[in-house]
């Protein structure tokens, strides 16, 4: 199909990406996990005799945080005339419509509105998503539904 991808399935360019970012956990949503992360290492530092004490809070805190990491690897892109939501790829030809739905609207477009058939991409710490209407025939998906921080300019991008 003419996708280059790396061995862990994100997409290689040659040419320069013309959107990408990351939907990573932003900095409010670190502490309370790595506090319950701390909480639980302490029960079970009381409840386990024998055990070093710093065992658990070397283990669980450090656990936590790769968690936490790995909650914010995907990555939105468009590069080489494809929209790249973490592993999954869709090539521009055939985007049709884009549709911007705010955090307001969100929460209709991933509950009541939702197609089981659509493929979403999406991350509750990021508040607008976008509707892409897929137009080719021979795929089952109706739509997509990704997270983005920059939305306007993604979906300006992709009605190009």
């Amino acid at each position: 199909m003419g996708e280059s991808a790396s061995a862990a399935g994100t997409p290689v360019s040659t040419a320069a990406k013309q959107h990408s970012e990351r939907l990573y956990v932003p900095w409010w949503g670190w502490p309370l996990p790595i506090i319950a992360a701390g909480l639980l290492a302490a029960e079970v530092d009381m409840g386990i005799t024998g055990l070093p004490q710093w065992l658990p809070f070397v283990v669980l805190i450090p656990l936590m945080a790769a968690w936490l990491i790995s909650l914010g690897r995907t990555r939105i892109a468009v590069t080489d005339g494809e929209l790249w939501a973490g592993k999954a790829h869709l090539p521009l030809r055939f985007v049709g419509e884009v549709e911007v739905i705010d955090k307001n609207h969100k929460r209709k477009a991933l509950g009541p509105e939702l197609d089981p058939a659509a493929f979403v991409a999406h991350r509750g710490w990021v508040g607008p998503v976008l509707r892409v209407h897929l137009t080719d025939p021979a795929d089952p998906t109706p739509y997509w539904i990704v997270s983005s921080r920059r939305p306007e300019a993604l979906a300006e991008l992709l009605r190009q």
